[in-house]
């Protein structure tokens, strides 16, 4: 396994694939093919109607806002899916080109950072609106989100320019061209010297992609949810555990969808081929692409049970999770008991 395939950071599972090992039977490929095409279709339709909603069917508010571009940064990701399973089952020969190459992966990677950044900003707004709530209720508009939702992408953008510099399309020699890093900006692909400049990149790669776009999100979340529960709690201002549902459902499927992905890049890094290596492989592609294409119908369908879900529309399912209202009502009992 060459050391330039080994430290792709992206939100995709189809280019988990083509920076793996390869699962050696033709049935394996099919799988996972059809996994990534199967993706493609649900995400795209799913993701896609999501979109509309959020954007023409809800009022334009903070919490709608940041859904949208979370959604939006979900739906870019599904896109490159059919491209990135094409190379997989050609033996991850990439047959896109050079420019491709780099901007595909360019993308991906802001989406991945991108999701990962507005869920922090989700949990950090719901903090600010139970515990400063008189600040959120004169600062916490579509303007000043306007503006955060900027910065993410900026700063998203910024992390995934690695891929701009390090992608390359090379040519093993034998007929099959790879869309790889080389992080050693090098044509001297083999040297002892190129070898360890790039391990060392590869290290300080993977070490701020995990703090940044697992570890310290990871508990930003955390603690923003565990402090709204407990305040919200205290003051009795939920009239159901549905909302208690929803932030458990956020912490636990962030640390369970993004958590494989840390351990199989980990793996990578230290050369480990063994059975764990195939099983976090196997386990990443699954968590992966449930994040990517079914996270947001899990949001809507948290609390629901089945009874009330097929009674509900679309609309309505969206209005009760993504609505505002529910929210200033909230930040109003607030008020009220600070002004006591």
């Amino acid at each position: 396994m060459d050391l330039i395939n080994s430290n792709d950071y992206l939100l995709n599972v189809s280019t988990l694939m083509r920076n793996s090992i390869h699962i050696p039977t033709p049935a394996s490929k099919v799988i996972v093919a059809l996994l990534l095409f199967t993706s493609f279709i649900i995400g795209t339709i799913t993701n896609g109607f999501y979109l509309w909603v959020l954007k023409f069917k809800m009022k334009k508010a903070v919490n709608t806002l940041l859904y949208f571009h979370l959604i939006l940064s979900y739906f870019i990701s599904t896109l490159f899916l059919p491209f990135l399973a094409i190379s997989y089952l050609q033996e991850n020969h990439w047959s896109f080109g050079m420019a491709t190459c780099k901007v595909f992966n360019s993308i991906l990677s802001a989406g991945m950072f991108a999701s990962v950044f507005f869920l922090s900003a989700i949990s950090i707004d719901r903090y600010l609106l139970a515990l400063h709530p008189v600040w959120s209720q004169l600062h916490r508009t579509p303007r000043w989100v306007s503006s955060i939702i900027l910065g993410v992408w900026i700063f998203a953008t910024a992390l995934s320019m690695p891929y701009v510099v390090f992608r390359e399309a090379h040519d093993d020699h034998k007929g099959r061209v790879t869309c790889q890093n080389n992080y050693a900006v090098s044509t001297n692909w083999e040297g002892k010297k190129m070898q360890t400049l790039r391990k060392w990149i590869h290290v300080a790669c993977f070490s701020s992609r995990f703090l940044l776009g697992f570890l310290l999100p990871f508990l930003i979340i955390t603690f923003c949810y565990e402090r709204v529960a407990r305040k919200m709690k205290e003051r009795s201002l939920f009239k159901s555990n549905k909302p208690f549902k929803v932030m458990m459902t956020a912490v636990i499927s962030f640390f369970v969808c993004w958590m494989p992905y840390h351990v199989y890049q980990g793996l990578i890094l230290t050369k480990n081929r063994s059975l764990l290596f195939q099983l976090t492989l196997i386990l990443t592609v699954i968590t992966t692409s449930f994040n990517t294409v079914f996270s947001p119908t899990l949001y809507l369908f948290t609390g629901e049970n089945f009874r009330k879900v097929f009674k509900k529309s679309v609309l309505a399912l969206f209005e009760s999770t993504f609505s505002e209202d529910s929210l200033e009502e909230r930040t109003q009992n607030l008020n009220s008991e600070a002004d006591i």
